[in-house]
């Protein structure tokens, strides 16, 4: 019987060995984990196990209690193989605890020389909207706010509850600095704001 040319064809292809980019597979890869859980003693321990066990390396984190809930925003390197693994591993984890994790690729950000860093302080008495009156402020000026930290708290004397901003803001650098300065101190007299913008000495 003869065989079909087709037929020798797929065998070929079959027993040909698959090439394999191990250039690709050892790159550096970044991930961006996100984890929310009930607050407890070892719950940073578990799940910084499993990103050492999976041969990843924690780049930045973020990690605080908000009520009663543990929040851990961190970014991760490792190559492709971490990636996969960690996948693995951090549904095992989620499985066994009372924690929500999420997962998702990122990149390197570039660089933007073209603006300049800024630090603004803002405390107040607490009151509704702080945060977007400020967010909306920038955001109307295209400045990118970079960091951003919040926290109430009681005034030490009279127990008045308090309202504290930080953010790290970057400002194009073609913008009008001093012009910029007044405008903003302008609305914060607007909303009864206590705030300094001071840029980021190197």
């Amino acid at each position: 019987m003869r065989k079909r040319a087709g037929d020798s064809a797929a065998r070929i292809a079959e027993d040909t060995p698959k090439i394999v980019n191990i250039e690709y597979l050892n790159m550096s890869q970044l991930i961006v984990i996100s984890a929310v859980g009930t607050d407890r003693t070892g719950v940073v321990q578990d799940l910084t196990k499993v990103i050492l066990s999976c041969g990843g390396n924690i780049e930045e984190s973020r990690m605080t209690t908000l009520g009663s809930e543990f929040a851990m925003l961190l970014l991760v390197s490792g190559n492709w193989h971490t990636l996969s693994r960690l996948e693995q591993g951090l549904d095992k984890l989620c499985k066994g605890d009372r924690l929500t994790v999420a997962i998702r690729k990122t990149d390197v950000k570039p660089a933007e020389e073209d603006r300049l860093p800024y630090a603004v302080d803002v405390v107040a008495l607490d009151q509704q909207g702080i945060v977007f009156n400020l967010a909306d402020f920038f955001s109307s000026r295209d400045i990118e706010i970079a960091d951003v930290a919040t926290r109430s708290y009681s005034a030490a004397h009279t127990g008045a509850p308090m309202f504290a901003v930080q953010m790290a803001v970057n400002v194009p650098s073609s913008q009008n600095i001093a012009q910029l300065r007044e405008e903003f101190l302008e609305v914060c007299d607007r909303l009864n704001l206590d705030a300094i913008l001071e840029p980021v000495k190197a």
